[in-house]
Formats: structure tokens, sequence, C-alpha cells
């Protein structure tokens, strides 16, 4: 445990963790003040630190214009249901691995991983005509399967990491008892994995929320984009970006994030950590 004895050292531990805290939040803060500086502040040489004329202007013209509110649902849909599928299937292909003991389980697992190797642009180049032969492009669905199949290698390690921590005499005395197998995954070990289940959902949700690639290149449709490809589409442009603007649909866009990661952030920390500590 790092003990800081002298004055030197606590002082120094005190300005590197200034710098770090600085180097994280200051871009947030100037996202912050610039949602709140009217366009003639924005637009100048020497930008103020402070607006001179405060003013909620940027906000209002989100609201006002309306699809902000649709690109909200659309992410919602897509990201809550994608994670929510990878939690589920997640679960089963993890206990699978964890507890089970059958012919190539082993590869079968590292052949999973292995997706984890490849760009995501070179995946879409081949998920993109599976789509479209489905059917499935400019569709919230076809979204949602490819959030899917890009967070469910990484879900699947992570939850076969605490599966494999979980005592086995647990399991073997339901079965003695005269449990079957769906009902020990569902109410004995399922319970017992709550912060890992949390933490592969949050991580897909986040990861999917943050995606503008796969948004950008399965959607074309405008009253179907999520919140990335709409806040490049809506504010970025080749003759005239309104940073106010996009720094305002920013703040905005990133609360359902921050509001969910602030209440489950301790689950989220113990799913990760469980799975290193050997019981």
């Amino acid at each position: 445990m790092l003990k800081l004895l002298t004055w030197r050292a606590r002082a120094l531990f005190v300005l590197a963790f200034c710098l770090v805290g600085a180097f994280l939040f200051l871009p947030l803060l100037w996202m912050a003040i610039t949602s709140i500086k009217p366009e003639g502040e924005v637009f100048v040489r020497f930008p103020t630190p402070w607006p001179r004329d405060p003013t909620l202007a940027n906000y209002v013209t989100l609201f006002g214009r309306g699809e902000i509110v649709d690109q909200l649902r659309n992410s919602l849909i897509t990201a809550g249901g994608g994670a929510l599928l990878t939690v589920v299937l997640a679960t089963y292909a993890a206990y699978s691995f964890a507890k089970f003991r059958y012919r190539a389980r082993k590869p079968l697992m590292f052949l999973m991983l292995s997706a984890q190797m490849f760009p995501f642009a070179m995946m879409l180049i081949s998920l993109y005509p599976l789509l479209q032969w489905a059917g499935l492009l400019n569709t919230r669905i076809g979204l949602i399967v490819a959030y899917i199949i890009l967070a469910l290698p990484s879900g699947t390690y992570m939850l076969y990491s605490y599966f494999v921590n979980i005592p086995t005499e647990i399991i073997e005395a339901a079965r003695a008892d005269g449990a079957g197998e769906w009902y020990i995954l569902h109410r004995i070990v399922l319970p017992l994995a709550m912060p890992a289940l949390i933490t592969v959902g949050l991580y897909s949700f986040m990861w999917a929320w943050n995606d503008l690639l796969f948004s950008l290149t399965l959607i074309t449709e405008p009253q179907l984009r999520t919140v990335g490809p709409g806040l490049l589409l809506n504010y970025m442009g080749e003759s005239r970006n309104d940073w106010g603007g996009a720094m305002a649909a920013s703040i905005v866009t990133s609360l359902p994030v921050v509001i969910g990661f602030a209440f489950l952030q301790r689950f989220f920390i113990q799913g990760l950590t469980a799975g290193a500590v050997k019981s």
C-alpha cells in the first residue's frame, strides 16, 4: 500500500492527481462552457475561458428542432436491446464453457474470442452484405444484431471469468437435491453473478451508445439515426460547424450513460475485479 511519509511525497502525489484530473475533466468543462456561449463568442481567434454573456439558446434550439428526441429514442432502443440480448446470450455461452465438459469446448471458446482480433471496419465489410441479404439494413433490428456480434465475445469472456470462480460444490449440492440445470442457473448461479451481469450489460450499452461507424453505415434513414450520426450530420458540415449546438447536444446525449454508470458503478467495478481473484 502506498505510504506518503514526507511532505514532498504528498505534494508530488497531489500534483500528479491534479494533472491527471485536469487531463480528464478539462475537455468536459470546456464542452459545458462552449454550450452556453453565444455564437459570436465561439468563433473568435482567442476564446474566453468563461462566456461574457451566457445563454441557453443552444439548448432551446436543440430541443426545438425535435431531432434529438428521436435520436435518443433510437439509441435507447438499439443500445438497450443489444445490451439485453448480449447479456442473455453471453450468460448461456459462458456458463456452458465454465461448468460443463464436452468435446471442442475450449477451441469453440477461443474461436469466439478470436473475433476480437479483427478491426471493426473489417467485420463491417462482411456484416453489411449479410444484413442486406436478410433485409435488415436501415432497421433497428439490424443495428442490434451488429452490436450483439461485436459485444458478445468480450461479454462471454467476462462472464466466463466470473462463473469459473463460483464453487462447483454449490452446483453439485443442488443437483444432489434434485434441482435441474435450468433451475440451478437461474435460481442459484445468476443471483450470485449479478455484478458480472450488470458489468456486461453496462459495457455493451456504453459501447453501442458511443458507436458511430456501424450506426452511420447501417442506418441511412434520418428518422432511424442514433445520437452518433445525428451529432455528426446535424452540426458538422463542409462550410459551417455549429460548435455551440454540438456541445449542447453532446452534453444531453451523454446524460443517459453518465446517470446509468453513476448508479451502477459499484457493480461494474465488482464485476471487473471478481474474475481476477481465484476463489
